[in-house]
């Protein structure tokens, strides 16, 4: 059985096909997502559906005429963001990603954020980014278009657009990733909804089980899963002995429970009907290395060299550095945290004798292995889960066999590499091929 998964990523669109039950990777295809718009709004961080539908649409084409027998379309993206329907299904506003950040603004209310507003009110954590947080944000300041009904995440948008639904469906794991969600019960907190002057209708339908939209070119169509879920899903399966370490533009930690668990910086997001993916999200991840490279490429072009990528240069100073205890001490917190937005990141313990390159570096990437070990620790000491192995995923690990040591050593426990690159996106094939069958039929 052939299966195509979709993933909407931050970056990133990718494709795969691949046949079950065995789980052979047969081809992917992986497209750049450069649909942000622009905005003068530092804190703004906009996508343009438009754009993201002219890319898949041809893509998925493209993979179905090459390929024959496709059984399920499966679908996958970043999470937390949300954009706006009207009563034909259609986008009428851009898509508010994940990394939006007027949820963190002071002038909702009082002098004070959205999130911290609900903190206060209600204990809820909400972070800037997750969709109900921009929803209440562009309620107070009138930015919700006139001609809006509902809302959801752009992977549910793109079901919508290969299907022809004019109302969203989402699974659990979406459905929580928006925010003001109870993960016990699988219903939204309508009462705090109704309350800070949402109304119920514009929250979409959602579904416990992997049903399908509709279909595309005949084939049926599954209902969207979260990325972090997915990715799960696509490098570990259903392992409860294996963590996950997921690093690209942001990263996670995530290790599979029966208990629904939260502790400081650490959510209980649905996995399936009676498990949970316990999981700690450090806000920059692997952008913090990103950033690095960045501030070395300009030093380089400002010296007169060419202004193109360090990594190659970056890695090699890693592989010549003498004592790797010598790197600097970094907190790469640059973009807060989940818990506190106004969190930076620092540098200390430079000396002279090791005011080097390869100290900052090797500094950051331990920098970044820590913050998600700090997570990891919360969750341990909170449940006592203790995973014997460690799989890792996402380009920002995959590329860089330094962080991978790191991780090793940090963690204590073995670590390997998954396979196949598109781990979201195969884990959303994967997805598909156990629609419920009652429901396939159709």
């Amino acid at each position: 059985m052939k299966s195509i998964g979709i993933d909407i990523g931050t970056t990133s669109i990718s494709l795969v096909l691949a046949g079950f039950p065995d789980g052979t990777l047969i081809q992917a295809v992986t497209l750049p997502n450069d649909t942000f718009l622009p905005s003068a709004r530092p804190w703004e961080r906009l996508q343009d559906p438009a754009a993201i539908l002219a890319k898949v649409f041809p893509a998925l084409e493209g993979l179905l005429s090459a390929w024959g027998d496709v059984a399920a379309i499966g679908l996958t993206g970043q999470m937390h963001g949300s954009l706006y329907l009207d009563r034909g299904g259609r986008a009428v506003s851009p898509l508010y990603t994940w990394q939006d950040g007027r949820g963190n603004l002071s002038d909702y209310d009082s002098g004070m954020s959205v999130c911290r507003c609900l903190a206060e009110a209600y204990g809820v954590k909400l972070a800037a980014g997750y969709g109900l947080a921009t929803h209440l944000y562009n309620l107070k300041k009138g930015l919700v278009p006139a001609e809006a009904v509902s809302l959801c995440t752009i992977a549910d948008y793109v079901g919508m657009a290969l299907t022809g639904r004019g109302a969203p469906l989402v699974h659990i794991s979406q459905a929580a990733s928006l925010g003001l969600y109870d993960c016990k019960t699988n219903v939204f907190l309508w009462d705090i909804v109704k309350e800070w002057g949402a109304s119920p209708d514009f929250l979409p339908s959602v579904t416990k089980e992997l049903l399908p939209l509709g279909a595309f070119r005949g084939i049926p169509v599954c209902v969207s899963i979260g990325d972090n879920q997915a990715s799960f899903l696509g490098s570990v399966g259903g392992d409860r002995d294996c963590g996950l370490v997921n690093i690209g533009t942001g990263s996670q930690i995530s290790v599979l429970s029966h208990t629904c668990f939260q502790g400081e910086g650490i959510e209980a997001r649905p996995f399936t009907g009676d498990s949970y993916l316990l999981v700690g999200a450090a806000l920059c991840g692997g952008s913090a290395y990103a950033a690095l490279e960045r501030f070395f490429r300009e030093y380089a072009a400002a010296a007169g060299g060419a202004d193109v990528p360090q990594y190659d240069v970056m890695r090699e100073l890693l592989d010549r550095q003498e004592d790797t205890d010598e790197s600097w001490t970094v907190r790469t917190s640059f973009l807060g945290t989940r818990e506190n937005p106004r969190e930076t990141g620092s540098v200390s313990g430079i000396r002279l004798d090791n005011f080097r390159p390869a100290a900052l570096i090797r500094g950051v990437l331990d920098g970044m292995a820590q913050e998600l070990y700090g997570l990891y620790h919360t969750i341990q000491t909170g449940t006592g889960l203790s995973p014997a192995r460690l799989m890792a995923s996402g380009n920002g690990v995959r590329r860089n066999p330094a962080l991978q040591d790191i991780l090793r050593a940090r963690f204590g426990m073995p670590l390997a590499v998954v396979a196949h690159q598109e781990e979201a996106a195969y884990g959303a094939a994967a997805a598909a091929v156990s629609m419920s069958p009652k429901i396939r039929r159709g």
